[in-house]
């Protein structure tokens, strides 16, 4: 099932949007050499609590999960690359980290991610961090309705292969609204003009992800922790997208 969301609901999924913007921006902006990744999830979960917040994450327990997940953000690093869960790694010079928050207010939820480079920036991880991005662009702009659910698809994937990266399909993007992962799911690739067609109300969250090297991914002992199974570095982009008649609207846009 997959709940069409009117105006007003949209708008109220824009508040929660602002404030995972405005946590991924506050937290990422610590990420620095010399930090704990445990200073940055108390950071995260400091902002949640005084805002009223409610975590997605926290107790969240899916099937491909190593028990409930007890931190408030996501806290990838290097060939880490999704569900990266915050221990105790201080972060060193040239590490890159993809951060993943999803939090709920007064019952709507928002979700996004991003990939910033500690330290100094070697220019191959820039590169893998620009593709995700580009690829995160170029998906929003196929957000319109009439359009189909592989089209968004097939722009990522495009951009992807225009950097040479090859594109896993076991974990993409999904719907979201009343909860944090709703229908439909929104693979990293697809075939352009096939798939559901998209309609007005719909509240997507895309979030292409590339490792630079290999589609394959292995967990860490954590259940939790995803990589890419060669051991290449990763990145990580996500918004949340509303489709409406004016065109897509990011509703977790950083300044």
């Amino acid at each position: 099932m997959i709940e069409l969301k009117s105006p007003r609901e949209i708008e109220r999924m824009r508040v929660t949007g602002a404030f995972v913007a405005e946590v991924l921006t506050k937290v990422g902006a610590l990420a620095d050499v010399g930090v704990n990744l445990l200073d940055l999830e108390q950071h995260a979960r400091d902002l949640i609590r005084e805002r009223g917040a409610e975590s997605c994450y926290w107790d969240y327990a899916p099937s491909f999960g190593n028990g409930p997940f007890r931190n408030v953000i996501c806290l990838s690093v290097n060939d880490a690359v999704l569900h990266g869960l915050p221990h105790d790694y201080t972060l060193r010079d040239g590490d890159v980290l993809s951060l993943d928050i999803a939090v709920g207010i007064d019952g709507w939820v928002a979700d996004s991610a991003r990939t910033v480079i500690v330290g100094t920036p070697a220019e191959e991880d820039v590169r893998l961090v620009r593709a995700t991005e580009e690829a995160l662009v170029a998906g929003i702009a196929q957000a319109h309705v009439g359009n189909r659910l592989g089209d968004i698809s097939a722009a990522i994937a495009a951009v992807a292969k225009s950097y040479g990266y090859p594109v896993n399909t076991e974990f993409g993007g999904h719907g979201l609204g009343r909860t944090m992962h709703e229908d439909p799911h929104v693979s990293n690739n697809g075939r352009p003009g096939r798939g559901l067609r998209l309609l007005a109300g719909m509240t997507l969250a895309l979030e292409p992800w590339f490792a630079r090297t290999t589609d394959k991914i292995v967990f860490d002992p954590d259940g939790w922790t995803i990589r890419s199974a060669d051991g290449s570095r990763t990145a990580h982009s996500e918004h949340t997208v509303a489709i409406t008649d004016d065109g897509p609207q990011v509703l977790t846009a950083r300044p």
